[in-house]
């Protein structure tokens, strides 16, 4: 019986390794202790966190923790299946019906991610013989659907609307076209300039798909997003989001008319063969809409705190690139420099995390500042103040 050498036709992945290691592009996991908040700690080290996307500062609100425990004790907690066997649970059914009174549209869909809801959505609309438009700095989930799909993929440079107004005047052949964008850009903090995008959809008969997954809770009269903040959340086809983010759950979700969901119910791959998202999951969600709903402040409040230390960065003279946002890159422009950024907030008792290829484009590795309701203005004075002495 020969020996087993499984491990040694991996041997190429500690190459790979080195590689990344000398690039400055090597990632290790730390273990945060305690729940996600504005402090946590990391290794037995205190720190502020701007790290997480916890915008409203809901993921670990008791009011969720409370719902979650009352979920758990009707409906237990795995759903044991996938939605279309047995796993759609009353708890399901309201969130379902919630988001879609939130989003002011006819019906939504959960899924068990925001990755799974774009991935999925983008290739059940379109396929061969299609072509699908993505903004360059489109999150992966859009960019991986629009590969998953095997339509003919066009990227335009980001919110290059000239360029992608010539590549649809050339796809009038195609059976469908699909143009998708973020709202809120997760990296740059900037936002999608929606009205004209909604303008080229409709003078080229293309469907159009806006994840709204960083602007949920945070843009918007009443919290929908970037979409109801430009007013033209009609014109846009396929409305995607996130639970894990402003509103401190997980899942992903779809909203659009009873016709697309009923279609996605059918056809998106990551629905039908994925177990559904526990119910006391869907549950806290409910809950943080109604706080969305009830606590408006709490985005205005947040908005004020960007635009304040945006201000307050560029005067110290750091490059935050086209923020409009709670997102705010410092952008460095090489590897090394965002890790040695990074680590010296880090011994001042900060979590600003390192942004690097291929999450960003080479050229463009930063630190990135995800601002949260629950950071005070102390909080914040003392990250400048530690910025300012870099």
């Amino acid at each position: 019986m020969p020996k087993h050498t499984t491990h040694n036709r991996l041997a190429w992945v500690d190459g790979e390794l080195d590689q990344l290691q000398q690039g400055g592009l090597l990632r290790r996991l730390s273990t945060r202790l305690g729940p996600q908040a504005a402090q946590i700690g990391i290794e037995g080290q205190p720190l502020v966190s701007f790290g997480s996307n916890d915008y409203l500062g809901l993921a670990a609100d008791r009011r969720l923790g409370e719902a979650v425990a009352a979920a758990v004790g009707t409906e237990g907690w795995g759903a044991g299946a996938s939605p279309l066997l047995a796993g759609h649970a009353e708890a399901h059914r309201q969130l379902e019906a919630r988001l879609a009174e939130f989003e002011a549209n006819e019906a939504s869909l959960l899924f068990g991610s925001g990755f799974a809801a774009n991935s999925g959505s983008i290739a059940a609309l379109v396929g061969p013989g299609d072509v699908v438009f993505a903004d360059r700095k489109n999150h992966a989930s859009l960019l991986d659907g629009c590969r998953l799909s095997r339509a003919d993929t066009r990227v335009y440079p980001h919110n290059d609307v000239d360029r992608l107004d010539r590549l649809l005047a050339r796809a009038g052949h195609y059976r469908r076209r699909l143009i998708t964008t973020d709202s809120l850009f997760s990296m740059d903090g900037d936002r999608a300039p929606l009205v004209e995008l909604a303008e080229l959809a409709e003078r080229h008969d293309a469907m159009l798909m806006v994840d709204e997954a960083h602007a949920t809770g945070v843009f918007g009269k009443n919290g929908r997003g970037v979409a109801e903040m430009l007013g033209v959340e009609d014109r846009i086809d396929v409305r995607t989001g996130t639970l894990s983010k402003a509103l401190g759950s997980i899942g992903g979700f779809v909203a659009g008319s009873r016709s697309l969901i009923e279609w996605l119910v059918n056809r998106a791959r990551p629905y039908i063969f994925s177990t559904a998202m526990p119910a006391a999951a869907a549950a806290a969600a409910v809950a943080a809409l109604d706080i969305v709903r009830d606590e408006p402040t709490r985005r205005t409040e947040l908005l004020a705190r960007a635009e304040r230390t945006r201000r307050r960065l560029v005067e110290q003279g750091w490059n935050v690139g086209p923020s409009a946002s709670q997102i705010i890159p410092i952008i460095l422009g090489e590897p090394e420099r965002a890790i040695r950024l990074s680590k010296q907030l880090y011994e001042r008792g900060f979590y600003v995390p390192v942004i690097r290829p291929p999450t960003v484009p080479q050229g463009e590795s930063c630190v990135r500042l995800s601002l949260t309701w629950a950071h005070s203005a102390k909080m914040i004075d003392r990250l400048i103040d530690a910025l300012g002495q870099q």
